[in-house]
């Protein structure tokens, strides 16, 4: 009975960290799917960055929520003489301790598609 008694609160501290780190990778892995959707999005031909950054809070809002992200820019610019769209999103990162960035900022990009 002991033994319990002084395993098990590292056995918990060990499965907080497992299920915290696993929770930060879903929100990392939704936020960029997020990015690089809105940026696909906003590489179509005739479309905008405006385009690009509402269709990323439309996925943000429907598979994590209304406030998952705190910022979302959406820009073009050139990556080897390339026409990119690239979107950034900066989300909340739940933290279930007290350790841990608050926040989590991805980019997500696509090649300008030219008419």
């Amino acid at each position: 009975m002991v033994e319990f008694a002084l395993v098990a609160p590292l056995v918990l501290a060990v499965a907080v960290g497992v299920l915290q780190v696993v929770l930060a990778l879903h929100v990392r892995s939704t936020l960029t799917a997020a990015a690089a959707e809105g940026a696909r999005a906003g590489a179509l031909a005739g479309s905008s960055t405006v385009v690009a950054e509402r269709r990323t809070r439309d996925v943000l809002a429907n598979v994590l929520g209304g406030g998952a992200a705190e910022r979302v820019e959406a820009y073009r610019t050139r990556v080897d003489g390339v026409p990119v769209v690239r979107v950034s999103v900066t989300g909340r990162l739940p933290l279930i301790g007290l350790l841990g960035p608050a926040s989590l900022t991805v980019d997500g990009h696509a090649m300008q598609e030219i008419p």
